[in-house]
Formats: C-alpha cells, structure tokens, sequence
C-alpha cells in the first residue's frame, strides 16, 4: 500500500515505549567467528537469557540459560562433547533437545530425571550468530535477511556492532529518520533531506528519501568527484519486521539486524558494504585494515551521536510515561503501527494455541499486551504541513 509522504503532525501515545516483540522471527546474538568449539556465549533476546555454545566438533547449539535442577546459569558450565554441564553439580544436557543425558553421581542403572532445559533453533549466516526465541514449528516460515553482497569482493564490508539503553522502538525509529542528519552536521552527514516515497505491507515499510552530501568525507565514500560539489541521491530504506536494509544505488548498503534484549536495552549488528575507488589488486591486501580504520573513526563517531539521542529519548520516556510527543514523518508512524501489529498477531496466535506453553509463556513475559494499533495512533492532530520540504 502507498502511502502519503506530506509531512504533518500526529501526537503519538507512548504505549509504542511499551510493546515487546515478535519472538517469531531470526533474531542475531552475536559473531560467529568469537565463538571457538568448546567456548558458551550468555546472550539475552528479550528478556528470554540463552546459552549459545559449540561443542568440541563445531556444531552450535542454544539452550535456556538455566540448569532446570537449581536453576544456576548453564553457561557458567562447560562443554562435554556435544553436552553442556552446569558448573554446580555436573548435570550434563543434550545441546539439541535440551534433555538430561547425565548426572555424575546418579547411579548407572538408575533412570535419569525428567529435567529439560528448553532448546532454541539456531543458525549461522554471515558471520551472525541467530536464534529464533518464539515457537520453533514457527522456523520454517520464517527466512534470514537476505544480504547479497556478502562475500562479493566488489564492496568493502565494514561490521559494527552497537548497544543502546533504549527500547527497541526508539532505535528503529533512528534508522528509519533519514531527517536527523542535523545532528551528524559536523562530521559532513547528509542534508535537505526529501521524502519521496513511502510503501507499507503487513510486514515491511519502505522509503525513499532524496539526500545530499558535500564535503571530503562524501569524495572519500564516492559519493562525489570533488570534495566542494553537491551530490544529491536517492537513499531506500526499508523495514522488513524486525530488520533493516537501506542502500544509496551503488555506492552504499547497509542490513541493521536489530537484537532487543529488554524494555530499555537493543544490540544492533550491522554490516556496512561501500564501494571503494580502489583496484583489487590494492584493495585486497589492505582490506581488513580499512574496514577497521571506517568503523573507528568515521561509523563509530556517527554512532555516538545516535546512541546518545536515542538513551536521552528512552529517559525522557521513564520520566514522563504518559506524555505525547508530534510526529511529522509518515515513515516513522507506518513504522509504529507495523511494530504494534506485529506484536498483537503473536500475542493472538499465543492465546489461541492451546498446548503451546512456550508461546504464552513468551506473550505473558513481554509486556504491554493491551497495546493496540489504535491506542499507538489515536488522538490524532494536526498541525499545518512543512511546505517544500516533501515533493
């Protein structure tokens, strides 16, 4: 469905601060390659603390983050063979289906107890390490992120990693504002940003801004010839629940994988792909030290400016709950209800599957579940539309 792209207010409610996820979907938890056989990794989407780990001959596994016989953090343990053992009494618990395969000192022929931690589906795609948190007959509806210049030696692939005291909301709504380039001002962002067109589907909200880059930085990136011209592009950027894409044709692309682990805390893992002016010959032997150099002292430097605004955002929001803030952009309110509706069809599918305990158990722990799409978009006012800034 298109949508209108005149920027004109709307007080949102801040029930959007409110909503929890979708845990129906492939969430990244951290790098593949900082994970050795042998080696657990605690990780935490939403609320829900995991257990990721490898076993001696590489293979990875994910397992709730606590021994179901004390409930002492698993990954406290270590890693017997394809088992993980928990570090207070040496119970040992299959890595696939989360059963109890050993306890030390239980007799031989003695049955083992009915102890399972819960198991998750997990996977590893471009260097990512992925867990899907919700129902896991769920899996196969659902696809990774498709990122396409992976691995091409045509772009120079930059990996940031990010993490922010802020709802998940308030960090989407930062990748979706291409009208912030206010704050990144003086390191050469972007400029007389436009919005010119604006899609929304049950799942995905795509925009195309109109923005312009001057300065050294912009030749740098190739964006132009000549450090003093202008250069005004066409930038995408799309929101398919609950990753995003966004691309300058040929020049850039960026795949934001967001990871919400709590109420007030997001982890992002980012892969930026650039197209450098460079032969491969003279590329590819400095390659690593030039995604490096990109990732410190120019992604890095944009990034502290975001996360900064995005925690001030989060605060203003747990001092004052039940104040309204205007919105103008129309990306970021489809964006808000895309949010919402997803989050109400898991908490409906939840309540309408019975003997799925995992699912409810998921829906009641996130919180919000009276949030609606009309509560997020109700009370809606206007106020007169910024001229020229939209075509």
């Amino acid at each position: 469905m298109e949508l209108a792209t005149a920027l004109k207010g709307q007080t949102v409610q801040n029930v959007i601060r409110t909503v929890g996820i979708n845990p129906n979907h492939w969430y990244p938890v951290g790098w593949a390659d900082r994970l050795k056989p042998g080696q657990i990794m605690p990780v935490m989407v939403w609320q829900q603390a995991i257990a990721v780990y490898r076993d001696q001959e590489g293979q990875l596994h994910a397992l709730e983050d606590a021994c179901p016989h004390r409930g002492v953090a698993l990954h406290k343990g270590k890693v017997h063979g394809k088992h993980i053992a928990c570090a207070y009494h040496g119970w040992e618990f299959n890595g696939d289906t989360g059963a109890c395969a050993k306890i030390p000192y239980l007799p031989d022929e003695q049955k083992l107890p009915c102890a399972n931690a819960r198991s998750y589906p997990i996977q590893e795609k471009y260097n990512l390490l992925w867990v899907f948190p919700g129902d896991a007959d769920q899996v196969e509806a659902h696809d990774i992120p498709s990122v396409p210049e992976y691995g091409d030696m045509g772009w120079l692939m930059v990996p940031v990693t990010a993490h922010f005291k802020a709802h998940f909301t308030i960090c989407n709504e930062n990748a979706m504002d291409v009208f912030h380039g206010f704050l990144h001002e003086e390191l050469q962002g972007w400029f007389d940003p436009v919005l010119l067109d604006l899609k929304q589907t049950d799942d995905l909200v795509r925009a195309e801004y109109q923005v312009s880059y001057k300065g050294r930085l912009a030749k740098f990136l190739g964006l132009s010839d000549r450090a003093d011209e202008v250069t005004t592009l066409p930038i995408a950027v799309q929101y398919r629940y609950p990753h995003f894409a966004s691309a300058l044709k040929g020049v850039s692309s960026l795949y934001l994988m967001r990871s919400p682990v709590g109420p007030t805390e997001s982890r992002s893992f980012a892969l930026f792909f650039f197209r450098v002016k460079l032969p491969q010959w003279l590329l590819n032997p400095i390659r690593p030290v030039l995604s490096d150099f990109i990732q410190r002292f120019l992604l890095q430097r944009f990034l502290r400016q975001d996360v900064e605004m995005m925690e001030s955002e989060q605060q203003a929001y747990l001092r004052h709950p039940s104040r309204r803030y205007v919105e103008i952009n129309p990306a970021i309110l489809a964006l808000q209800r895309l949010t919402v509706r997803q989050y109400e069809q898991f908490v409906q599918q939840s309540s309408h599957s019975s003997g799925q305990s995992q699912n409810q158990h998921a829906a009641r722990s996130s919180i919000g579940a009276s949030s609606t799409t009309e509560a997020v978009m109700s009370n809606a006012v206007e106020t007169p539309s910024l001229e020229g800034l939209v075509q």
